[in-house]
């Protein structure tokens, strides 16, 4: 009965060479996953760290929110502190449009700056959005705007904390959103800030 079990073709031991074949063709196909990862990650010049091999790198994709043009006030001198001169900017009021939203900023907020002594401006905008539909969405701005050194541009960058109320509009609060700041002077006394979530 033994000497029949290996007899047949079931049971018959495979050659050292076939299992060899075998361990190589799995262990290539995982090992061609983490080439494969590996060198994904080289094409996009993302470095290699002592745990890339078993988790890849990626960056963070962004997807457009929305765009708001805020219109300002005259800005408000609030005294120099130790870290720098201090202002506000009342915000008047604006436009705001993006996929699956659109309304009005309201007036009422303000961002509050730190001139550093460094020539940086450290942002802190807090104000609400009003939907078409008459929903109220709380944004709290914080941007770095730095001016260009060691030949690099000019860097306008921010994090933004967004409120939205359940329902229709609670995607907002589902994402981490980032966002970009420009300048529409001379021709009109407002910002454009345009938001982005990280998916």
């Amino acid at each position: 009965m033994i000497q029949s079990g290996l007899s047949s073709p079931q049971a018959r031991p495979r050659p050292r060479r076939a299992l060899l074949g075998a361990g190589l063709l799995a262990g290539a196909s995982a090992l061609s996953l983490a080439t494969r990862l590996a060198q994904a990650a080289q094409a996009t010049n993302l470095p290699a760290t002592a745990t890339t091999d078993r988790v890849p790198m990626a960056l963070p994709r962004t997807e457009f929110v929305y765009e708001a043009v805020c219109d300002l006030e005259p800005t408000l001198d609030l005294g120099t502190s130790p870290w720098g001169e201090r202002r506000m900017v009342p915000i008047a009021g604006g436009t705001f449009e993006g996929p699956g939203l659109k309304g009005k900023v309201l007036p009422g907020g303000a961002d509050r700056q730190l001139i550093r002594r460094d020539g940086a401006r450290s942002l802190d905008a807090v104000y609400e959005l009003q939907t078409h539909d008459g929903v109220i969405i709380s944004v709290r701005n914080r941007v770095l705007v730095r001016p260009p050194k060691d030949g690099s541009g000019r860097y306008a960058f921010s994090t933004l904390e967004i409120v939205a109320p359940e329902g229709h509009y609670g995607w907002l609060n589902d994402h981490v959103h980032v966002g970009t700041l420009d300048s529409l002077r001379p021709q009109r006394d407002a910002v454009v800030i345009r938001v982005f979530r990280l998916v």
